[in-house]
């Protein structure tokens, strides 16, 4: 039998029963989509979130009061200081700390011209410009003024430009915030949002104002920028051994992008194994389908692979023909699948267009190549079967 025959006797085959065929078929769609989504999920995810955070520089070290050890003899004496100006302050005479920004975020109406908008307050540092990589569209960022007496000067996002000044010159104005008078002295060019918040709505004043503003005593966060040479968790450690020298107890928590990403990979990796666990069962359904169609395709045709096997026919020829429509079945169901992850690629796309694309080369090559692998297992005992047969007794059948 030439391969033309062969593939025409598999086709055949296939066709014949298509209605319990397409069963197994999407069985092994549900899953290599599974296992195609899964497989490349994570590294997609991971690569979505670390482009949202390196937006804002990819040297960063965060600190933040309060501690994440809560329980202990010594945490119920303990007194939590919080995180003061002067503190972020003297972090900038670190060793290889190329900047310090003091971070104060709360919500306020901002007014002008008899136009008003709620909108987030950002309360920063000069700093901030570099640190966060902000562009400006006209004027200039925050001034070096002194950490706690500031003067009173904002920088607006793009679209809260748009609202408030509707393109007209922003520049030399003056805004209320919450209240209090600001002159605005630049304009930041669009953003985008990070983690849900629109950055291009919000208004950017000095931290201490800020802290004045929502009846803060101490920052939210201190975000240390240091030089690309430096490693961060020497950095880490050295503000932490300034922290606590100054403070005389470690009531602060730092996190590094390192750790943040390490955090992120392990909850990345228990979805991964979860959505494989959940793959591997779709394809072992898959699999006991394709066990079965071709068992009861081989009760179904004693008659003809007898025929074949007196004609013949050698075992392994045989063989090739049962497997051939298992791997069919698989490389169906297989491609099923793969329209399964593309469909569900452009709904994704719809909601979160900056996230890299799932269905890849590599990841749908996996699927492909488990769903064959599967196939060919769950074909071959009824291949060897088949091809075992004596041709005396499958003509008697007949």
């Amino acid at each position: 039998m030439n391969t033309t025959d062969t593939l025409r006797w598999i086709k055949t085959s296939v066709l014949a029963g298509r209605s319990r065929n397409f069963l197994t078929m999407l069985g092994f769609a549900v899953g290599v989509s599974a296992v195609t989504l899964l497989s490349a999920m994570g590294e997609s995810v991971k690569q979505f979130v670390l482009a949202e955070f390196t937006q804002f520089g990819s040297h960063i070290v965060a600190v933040s009061p309060g501690t994440d050890q809560t329980f202990g003899v010594g945490s119920i004496l303990r007194t939590n200081r919080g995180i003061s100006l002067e503190d972020a302050q003297s972090l900038q005479t670190l060793p290889q700390v190329h900047g310090v920004v003091p971070v104060v975020a709360g919500t306020a109406q901002v007014r002008h011209a008899g136009l008003t908008r709620a909108t987030d307050v950002m309360g920063v540092g000069d700093a901030a410009l570099e640190a966060w990589q902000l562009r400006m569209a006209q004027g200039r960022f925050l001034p070096a003024d002194d950490i706690s007496h500031p003067r009173a000067y904002a920088v607006i996002g793009s679209k809260l430009y748009n609202a408030l000044y509707d393109n007209q010159p922003a520049l030399g104005s003056f805004i209320h915030i919450a209240g209090s008078r600001f002159l605005v002295v630049g304009v930041l060019a669009p953003k985008g949002q990070f983690l849900g918040m629109d950055l291009d709505e919000m208004a950017y004043i000095p931290a201490a104002r800020a802290m004045a503003m929502f009846n803060r005593e101490s920052l939210m966060e201190v975000d240390v920028m240091y030089r690309p040479e430096a490693s961060s968790q020497v950095i880490a450690e050295r503000i932490r051994a300034h922290l606590v020298q100054r403070h005389g107890d470690e009531d602060f928590t730092i996190v590094t992008q390192d750790q943040m990403l390490a955090t992120l990979d392990a909850i990345l990796n228990v979805v991964r194994i979860a959505g494989i666990a959940i793959g591997a069962i779709s394809l072992l359904v898959g699999s006991v389908g394709i066990y079965s169609i071709l068992t009861i395709t081989l009760a179904q045709r004693r008659s003809e692979v007898g025929l074949l096997r007196a004609l013949g026919m050698h075992r392994h020829a045989l063989v090739k023909l049962f497997l051939g429509e298992a791997v069919l079945l698989a490389l169906l169901g297989g491609a099923l699948g793969l329209l399964f992850v593309l469909l569900a690629q452009f709904i994704i796309w719809s909601f979160l267009p900056a996230l890299p694309p799932l269905f890849t080369l590599t990841s749908a090559g996996l699927g492909m190549g488990v769903s064959v692998v599967v196939g060919l297992i769950a074909g071959s005992y009824p291949a060897y079967k088949a091809a075992s047969l004596p041709p005396v007794t499958a003509l008697r059948a007949e």
